[in-house]
């Protein structure tokens, strides 16, 4: 056989050898395998976290007096300066751009309803704020991305121990905040850690232990815990909610066509009476 043609053939086999590696990669590389029969009989397990859960926010006030935050000197000033302008009034408005309250502060100070789902490998959180907010809790062995990219709720992977869900996050934007009111509270500024572990303290009452490791803005780890209320009736069904529908009013076209039109707004997200 002449030489270029043996050549060419261990080139082409070389090239299939590739190609069978780059296959059983693949394969390895699978991180959402269907679910059997047995995964979804394991579900029957778990605790029952069903129903609608609404925040105890009498407690979340409280909390800020009994755990409070150990914010550096520098935040510490800043914090300082929102809590006196939200005592005489002009409060900044944290979330009054419609961007999500993210983590921590979905779980700090939400005042709306949330609900979770089981399913193999996975526990999502849904919440009734601005377009139904959710958290992907991945709890099929998975570890984090080696570089995530920031999301405003992070990377979150969790495990069970007994019939606690211990939740790990990270991968979350230097730009959420870590805040104590809906007028109190600055970014995080980067690297931020956030443990949970989120338990039935009673049969109707979810607790969530949250430790927050925010380097650039405290001094030390934030320990802290919130307190959710279990609701059965209908009218506690999570509905939804959208922010920035309330910068619109309802209007027509020029032709004819049903439109949400712009309502005038202060910086601060208030209404402003209609120009007449």
């Amino acid at each position: 056989m002449p030489v270029i043609a043996r050549e060419w053939r261990v080139v082409l086999a070389a090239i299939a050898a590739i190609a069978i590696q780059a296959r059983a990669g693949a394969a390895d590389t699978v991180i959402n395998p269907p679910p059997q029969p047995k995964d979804w009989a394991a579900l029957a397990s778990l605790p029952d976290w069903s129903g609608v859960w609404t925040p105890n926010m009498t407690d979340q006030e409280r909390r800020i007096e009994s755990d409070p935050v150990p914010w550096n000197k520098a935040a510490a000033a800043e914090i300082a300066k929102l809590e006196a302008a939200e005592k005489r009034g002009d409060p900044k408005g944290l979330f009054v751009n419609c961007l999500p309250e993210s983590m921590p502060s979905w779980m700090l100070l939400t005042h709306n309803a949330l609900e979770f789902l089981f399913t193999p490998g996975r526990v999502t959180i849904l919440g009734e704020s601005d377009g139904n907010r959710l958290r992907r809790i991945y709890t099929d062995g998975r570890g984090h991305p080696d570089d995530p990219d920031p999301t405003f709720h992070g990377h979150s992977i969790g495990h069970w121990e007994k019939d606690a869900l211990v939740v790990d996050t990270v991968g979350i934007l230097p730009e959420t905040y870590i805040a104590v009111s809906e007028a109190v509270g600055i970014p995080n500024n980067g690297d931020l850690h956030v443990i949970e572990r989120i338990h039935l303290d009673k049969p109707d009452i979810l607790r969530d232990d949250i430790e927050i490791i925010a380097p650039h803005v405290l001094t030390r780890p934030w320990k802290t815990s919130r307190f959710l209320f279990r609701q059965r009736a209908r009218k506690y069904d999570i509905v939804e909610g959208v922010c920035l529908q309330g910068s619109y009013s309802e209007g027509k076209d020029a032709s004819g066509n049903a439109v949400f039109l712009p309502v005038p707004q202060t910086e601060g997200g208030n209404t402003l009476p209609a120009v007449k």
